[in-house]
C-alpha cells in the first residue's frame, strides 16, 4: 500500500468508529429511554423522535461500512462482523474496539513509510 492509501484507510476507519459509536448510542437511547417513555409513561413522542434519528444513524453506519470496504481489501468475515454488529445493542461499541485495533495497525504502517 502506498502512504496515501494507508492514510485514506486510517481516515475512513476513524470515521467509521465515530459513526459506529453514534449508531450504538442512538440504539441504546431508543431502547432504554424512548421505548420506556412510550410504553411505560404514555409518551409516544420519544419514539417518534428517536426512531428516525436511530434509523438515520443506522443507514449512515451501513453506508460507511460499504464505502470503507469497497476500496480496501477487507476479509469477508470482518465485513460480516461490521454489518451484523449493528443489529445488537452493544455491537457498535464492540465494533469500535475492533476498528481501533485496525486503526492502530494502519497508523503503524503509516509511520513506517
Amino acid at each position: 500500500m502506498t502512504p496515501a492509501e494507508i492514510a485514506a484507510e486510517w481516515s475512513q476507519i476513524r470515521k467509521l468508529r465515530v459513526v459506529s459509536f453514534v449508531e450504538a448510542s442512538t440504539l441504546l437511547i431508543l431502547l432504554l429511554i424512548a421505548m420506556p417513555l412510550k410504553y411505560g409513561f404514555g409518551y409516544p413522542l420519544a419514539t417518534r423522535i428517536m426512531g428516525p434519528v436511530h434509523g438515520a444513524a443506522f443507514i449512515a453506519y451501513v453506508w460507511s461500512v460499504i464505502a470503507m470496504v469497497s476500496g480496501a481489501d477487507w476479509p469477508r468475515r470482518e465485513v460480516a462482523k461490521l454489518i451484523l454488529a449493528a443489529f445488537f445493542p452493544f455491537g457498535g461499541f464492540l465494533t469500535a474496539g475492533m476498528l481501533r485495533r485496525r486503526q492502530a495497525i494502519a497508523a503503524t504502517a503509516r509511520k513506517a513509510r
